[in-house]
């Protein structure tokens, strides 16, 4: 265990070199930071710190930089979560309000978050395996021709063509519509198999097949759709952070376009807890170099689904940990209310 004194040392050197992009050496931390003991108690601190893994000393400066090990403590012991401002409060609430449907909401997600963090923003769209049925639609465009739209409590709107057997009349579609409502809304997808396999033999003979038909397009849908989706923006706001990957920053490029590795980075869907892995935390090579700050979110007490940003190593973590916080409780709200 380091004691509460060098603990105070590691946090003056993730904070500087955070803000200054420059190796910390212990005359600098003395001037602008008050730890109220002499440089050369902080030198033989910094000693301790790069001894036990905490801080190294690239190339042969004075200075030192954190390591991923010190990072980690910086985030476990010392990071508390830096409050956004009530403009940056209010400004998330009004860009995110204007949405107009699901796909508008993820949209408007990534750009601010991208913005607040000036990272690379990732945010999954609620999953229908986690969602519930809040309307079954179907429409009819031709004798022997439905439209099927399905809409859950996300927001979420699936449409299908069902091509019919045969004819079917409005009095059928009406009546099969709300049939369908009358058991599926309100339950989860993963029930709607077994809520409706039963459904057909409840009509008349002819109209049989035609309800087969529209439920059996209902549960393809349920089944393609458990495809995870995510959308990524801000890519471009790595650049900016050329110099903190130490090769090349194509790795992690070529990272962030594997939907796969994302939906790793980001974590289990349904956990709301906010992660934060660090550097070679990250099971991605390509992704060593980064951290990734991700938080659960959702329209009540369960996430649906995850969003966060990736970044270089030097990042604000207590600000990006608000950021991220903050965005995904919005996010909810804005689902609950939809």
């Amino acid at each position: 265990m380091l004691s509460e004194r060098r603990l105070e040392v590691l946090r003056a050197i993730v904070q500087d070199y955070v803000g200054t992009e420059e190796p910390v050496g212990s005359k600098a931390l003395t001037e602008r930071h008050n730890l109220g003991v002499s440089p050369a108690t902080v030198r033989n601190d910094m000693a301790v710190l790069e001894e036990e893994g905490f801080i190294a000393q690239p190339h042969t400066s004075a200075g030192r930089i954190p390591t991923d090990k010190g990072y980690r403590l910086f985030v476990d012991k010392l990071a508390g979560v830096k409050p956004l401002s009530s403009p940056e409060r209010r400004a998330i609430q009004n860009f995110l309000e204007g949405a107009v449907d699901l796909d508008d909401v993820v949209g408007r997600t990534v750009r601010l978050l991208a913005q607040l963090t000036r990272q690379v923003a990732v945010v999954q769209y609620p999953s229908l395996t986690r969602s519930t049925v809040r309307h079954v639609e179907l429409l009819s465009l031709a004798p022997a021709r439905l439209m099927l739209v399905l809409i859950t409590d996300t927001g979420r709107v699936e449409q299908r063509m069902v091509d019919c057997p045969a004819p079917i009349g409005e009095t059928s579609v009406a009546d099969l519509r709300a049939r369908l409502n009358s058991r599926v809304v309100g339950r989860r997808f993963t029930d709607v198999p077994q809520l409706v396999q039963d459904l057909p033999e409840s009509f008349e003979q002819e109209d049989r097949p035609t309800v087969s038909m529209v439920l059996a397009t209902l549960l393809e849908t349920l089944v393609e759709e458990t495809e995870e989706r995510l959308v990524i923006g801000g890519t471009a706001n790595l650049t900016r952070f050329g110099h903190d990957f130490p090769l090349t920053i194509r790795p992690v490029l070529e990272a962030l376009e594997e939907q796969v590795v994302l939906l790793k980075l980001l974590g289990e869907a349904t956990d709301p807890k906010m992660t934060v892995r660090i550097g070679h935390e990250n099971a991605h090579e390509g992704l060593n170099s980064t951290s990734v700050v991700a938080v659960g979110y959702g329209s009540g007490d369960e996430a649906v689904a995850k969003l966060g940003v990736v970044g270089p190593t030097r990042m604000d973590y207590p600000g990006t940990m608000g950021a991220v916080r903050a965005v995904a409780r919005y996010v909810g709200q804005i689902l609950a209310e939809s």
